[in-house]
């Protein structure tokens, strides 16, 4: 999927919400919890005209049912791409793969796992 860096799903939407990170990641560091990261997030999108929607929920299909079981992603940005925050030391395999869930749940193609938790801001694109 990834190319010569023109075909990069949602490339300039993805490069301001990545931007829009580093500047709450610049302002606060590392050490908060992950309710802070996106109550500064929010503003921050606010501020910058990226539109978002915060705690997005999903309903899951199974054979035509619907689940009581739900999806709260932390933020759908352009009504297209899934904003998982974390606050941690490292992200691992388990985080990527609730990321993944969130876009088989949502039929988008295109997830960021952000992690506030270390001295530098730490992304990820997942793409389904």
């Amino acid at each position: 999927m990834i190319g010569n860096g023109q075909d990069l799903l949602f490339k300039d939407e993805c490069y301001n919400i990545v931007g829009a990170c580093m500047e709450v990641h610049n302002i606060l560091g590392c050490g908060f919890l992950e309710p802070v990261y996106q109550e500064a997030l929010s503003y921050e999108f606010q501020r910058q005209g990226i539109p978002y929607e915060r705690e997005k929920e999903y309903e899951i299909n199974y054979k035509g049912l619907v689940l009581s079981k739900t999806y709260k992603v932390d933020f759908l940005c352009y009504g297209d791409i899934i904003v998982e925050l974390k606050a941690l030391g490292q992200l691992s395999k388990e985080h990527m793969a609730q990321v993944l869930n969130y876009l088989k749940a949502s039929h988008l193609k295109l997830g960021l796992l952000v992690n506030f938790g270390t001295t530098s801001l730490n992304y990820e694109r997942i793409v389904l």
